[in-house]
């Protein structure tokens, strides 16, 4: 299991939520970060490993190491601006049924 930290890329937003990956694909990687960060796969254009390199194939993800610190980038929508609205948590839930079982 591997464990990241992720955000949406934008000069409003600094902070990091972690996700749990047990999969280790882009496509995993991308459906659990959308999901987690409340946001339509379709809204992230490319991932990030932060400072600047981006996640493009298996090979990438595979050489990510526990709490590294990702950035999903929106796509521009048809106003040629980033996408600003990104619905809170609250808005679109997310439900995490191994978070649910998890004792404090």
């Amino acid at each position: 299991e591997l464990v990241l930290k992720i955000r949406i890329q934008s000069p409003k937003e600094n902070d990091f939520i972690e996700i749990e990956l047990k999969d280790r694909s882009y496509q995993n990687l991308l459906k659990v970060s959308c999901c987690e960060l409340g946001i339509y796969p379709g809204q992230a254009e490319k991932i990030r490993k932060l400072p600047n390199t981006l996640l493009r194939k298996i090979k990438d993800i595979l050489r990510l190491q526990n709490f590294q610190e990702t950035e999903l980038i929106l796509t521009k929508n048809g106003n040629s601006e980033w996408t600003e609205h990104t619905p809170s948590l609250t808005e679109k839930p997310c439900y995490n049924s191994n978070a649910a079982k998890m004792i404090y």
